[in-house]
């Protein structure tokens, strides 16, 4: 019931901000929901005995994030930074390893934010996709899964994962896929469509596991408590991180 209700309460605003809200509302949006999710990636990485990202950290991704063009001279000075930074500490042979989880963080949360805000400057249609292929497949994925589930996909790094809830997910996002892109993007026909679909549910999956296995190895069972029912907001959007570069790359390839 907590999962039905967080969604019930967070959805329709993400949907509004995306497909309706003015441009500085869905960019407050999207920047509050990327320094949550860093807080919980910074919370995980304190998990592996380095230290939490610092400042520089949220600094960094924030001009990743908002910088109108060529954000990719903030990803350089930010390495070099938080390598002078990671070798200043008093223990030496974890300077690298911060400087690394600090970087890794900055692209990886907010890199796939920043490519939200390509998809919507293309069309609001085009990231609601992105957005609604992941949580329908996670959705088909945890019902699906929790009930005929007797595979395990991966028990090594997420024990709660089966084929079956992977199958189901796959489906779902697939007939979303073509039912949603021929119609609201008349240009996407429907063979296209399909292959957006697989591919962006695959990269999504694959995306949940690579946070499950952060997760597994810094011994936490979720990256936080912010939304009941979904544990934290990386846990709720981990797929989507992955989706959305593998769809913008699939529309730049083809347009």
């Amino acid at each position: 019931m907590k999962r039905i209700l967080t969604a019930v309460v967070v959805a329709p605003l993400v949907v509004y901000a995306v497909g309706w809200g003015h441009f500085y509302f869905f960019l407050a949006v999207v920047s509050t929901v990327a320094l949550l999710c860093y807080y919980e990636y910074a919370e995980i990485v304190a998990a592996y005995g380095i230290g939490k990202p610092g400042p520089l950290g949220y600094a960094a991704g924030l001009a990743v994030l908002l910088v109108p063009r060529e954000p990719e001279f903030v990803i350089v000075l930010a390495a070099l930074f938080a390598l002078v930074l990671g070798l200043t500490g008093s223990d030496l042979a974890k300077g690298l390893p911060r400087a690394a989880a600090l970087l890794f963080g900055v692209v990886y949360i907010f890199g796939s934010w920043r490519i939200a805000i390509l998809l919507r400057e293309r069309s609001p249609w085009w990231l609601l996709f992105a957005l609604l292929l992941n949580w329908l497949g996670d959705s088909a994925a945890y019902y699906i899964g929790s009930r005929v589930g007797r595979h395990k996909m991966a028990p090594t790094v997420s024990p709660k994962k089966s084929w079956e809830g992977a199958v189901a997910s796959l489906v779902a996002s697939t007939i979303f896929a073509a039912l949603y892109l021929p119609r609201l993007i008349p240009a996407v026909t429907l063979g296209p469509a399909i292959i957006l679909g697989v591919a962006g549910n695959f990269a999504g999956q694959v995306g949940d596991l690579a946070e499950s296995a952060l997760k597994r190895g810094a011994g936490v069972k979720d990256s936080g408590t912010m939304l009941p029912g979904h544990g934290g907001w990386l846990d709720r959007v981990d797929s989507v991180l992955f989706a959305l570069p593998m769809i913008y790359a699939l529309l730049r390839w083809v347009t």
